[in-house]
């Protein structure tokens, strides 16, 4: 009898003849041997339903290969598996394509960059997208370009927006149907956020959505005077795909700038919040914002966590979210009412929240010139790296970050093209900064355990049908912990911290585990 690695790989292998289809995509569940979006499926989850790694065997995974990269910019790319091919951003400017057996490279292709870039927070690209045979990445000049996936050449290339007024993209794209969904970035430059939605085959724009209203718009009210022109909201983390109800939902950035709210009164929409908006036309169906004005740079960027479940008596579709603002929010995602909410780290910004999930405002916690000490800091509870959600376990994982900052408010002179911060923030001295890796339930977000890391992290979660949970530390740990219990079963020393999220699929027969972590990428599958 074949193995069922040896199947998947036959199967994968008939399928692959004809590209990667938006049929195989919709349906990533159904070949696990493959990782074929940002987030595993279209639903945000970071889970595969491989188990070929497992609690009995994971003791005995090693290296498979490793893959140097140059450079000093951080590592953050999350791989895309289709059919034995790994597809790879490099930062700053680089996609790679990779036999996934040895790590050999298939092709490259680079992007020349100009030398006045305005990038506030790394040279970084965290990913690409793959459709039929093509591979798509979006660039820090803010652009979308499309590649042939067997030979890495050119094929289309559009401009998202002007680069020198701070525009540019870091986040992977989206597939959805026939479109190239992508986000960008900039916030910290005063920009006006969007989402845009590309012809797959063309590059022509298909519609636009801003995550900040203009004039005439819906919300543009919540903007005192014309501070909606620099209202930020940028949309720099992959969304998802809610086929059900043909809906994109996405996160959106903070308003601009970060720290002074004084210069853009109101509830400031849409920003820190999550947009539901029609895949065919963008047009907005509903929103809810988690972080109303803002002044604390709290971006609600995370990727979006889909999944069914009983809240109140009733089974519902939901949208699970662990927020920067160190809130866990559970919200029904047909219509974005909130339904529950419970912080999930230490904060002092809030004494609760609403019957709408409005919060509550501590007084004396907004940022003054003198400084004042808020928890969570600037990187919040969590960050932009990934959540997993396992249908296995029915349990939310997620990197959580505890430690508080002390903020301060500055001055808020726009000019085009430079940092727009209002403020800015420093640690607490001696303050009890760590991380941990979290698993919660998912339809309350009650703790149910933890493996704490001695530092806060950056990278993200995966969690397989082997009962598995992997993440990343910044001590330079790659980690796999029992999903239901959140012990420890193995630890590999990578020698430098995991940005990254981590992704599996089936090589060879062999069920292999990747991420990447410092300047390199590294491969592992169980030592038969």
């Amino acid at each position: 009898m074949m193995r069922l690695g040896a199947l998947i790989v036959a199967c994968a292998a008939a399928l692959g003849a004809q590209g990667l289809s938006w049929e195989r995509i919709l349906h990533s569940d159904d070949e696990p041997g493959n990782w074929l979006s940002y987030s595993g499926n279209l639903l945000g989850h970071r889970y595969s339903k491989l188990a070929l790694i497992h609690k009995g065997n994971v003791a005995r995974l090693q290296p498979a290969w490793i893959y140097q990269i140059g450079g000093a910019q951080k590592f953050e790319t999350s791989p895309i598996v289709v059919d034995g091919t790994m597809y790879i951003s490099e930062p700053p400017n680089m996609v790679l394509a990779m036999d996934t057996k040895t790590g050999r490279s298939l092709w490259t292709f680079t992007h020349p960059l100009p030398g006045d870039l305005r990038v506030c927070c790394g040279q970084v690209n965290r990913g690409v997208a793959v459709l039929g045979e093509r591979v798509y990445f979006g660039t820090l000049d803010a652009r979308l370009i499309a590649l042939d996936s067997k030979t890495g050449r050119k094929v289309w290339e559009a401009v998202l927006a002007d680069y020198r007024k701070g525009f540019s993209v870091t986040s992977a794209p989206l597939i959805v149907k026939d479109k190239v969904i992508t986000g960008m970035a900039g916030g910290e430059y005063g920009v006006r956020g969007f989402i845009d939605a590309y012809d797959a085959a063309t590059g022509k724009l298909a519609w636009r959505f801003y995550t900040v209203p203009g004039t005439g718009e819906p919300g543009v009210e919540t903007w005192g005077g014309d501070s909606w022109k620099r209202g930020g909201g940028t949309t720099w983390v992959t969304g998802v795909y809610d086929a059900e109800q043909n809906l994109i939902i996405w996160g959106t950035g903070n308003p601009g700038p970060d720290w002074n709210g004084d210069v853009r009164p109101g509830d400031n929409l849409y920003t820190d919040a999550a947009v539901a908006v029609d895949a065919d036309t963008g047009k907005l169906k509903w929103h809810f914002q988690f972080t109303p004005h803002d002044v604390h740079d709290w971006d609600a960027v995370q990727v979006p966590v889909l999944a069914e479940g009983v809240v109140r008596g009733e089974k519902r579709k939901l949208l699970l979210w662990a927020n920067r603002n160190a809130f866990y929010y559970v919200i029904d995602r047909t219509t974005g009412k909130f339904l529950h909410a419970r912080p999930y780290v230490k904060q002092t910004w809030a004494t609760g929240l609403d019957d709408d999930g409005r919060p509550i405002r501590m007084p004396g916690t907004e940022p003054s010139v003198e400084g004042v000490r808020v928890y969570p800091d600037v990187g919040g509870g969590t960050n932009w790296w990934s959540s997993s959600y396992s249908p296995q376990t029915g349990l939310f994982y997620m990197a959580a970050r505890e430690g508080g900052a002390t903020y301060f408010k500055g001055g808020a002179e726009f000019r085009e093209g430079e940092l727009y911060f209002g403020g800015g923030s420093r640690q607490i001295p001696r303050d009890e900064r760590y991380g941990a890796i979290r698993a919660l339930e998912a339809t309350t977000g009650r703790l149910v355990w933890e493996f704490k890391l001695a530092r806060t992290p950056g990278g993200g979660v995966l969690t397989t049908a082997g009962g598995l949970a992997f993440a990343g530390t910044s001590e330079g740990d790659f980690l796999a912990l029992d999903a239901a219990t959140g012990k420890n079963l193995w630890r590999f020393r990578t020698g430098a911290a995991v940005n990254s999220n981590p992704v599996t699929y089936i090589s060879g027969g062999k069920q292999q585990v990747a991420v990447a972590s410092g300047k390199a990428l590294f491969v592992f599958e169980v030592n038969e």
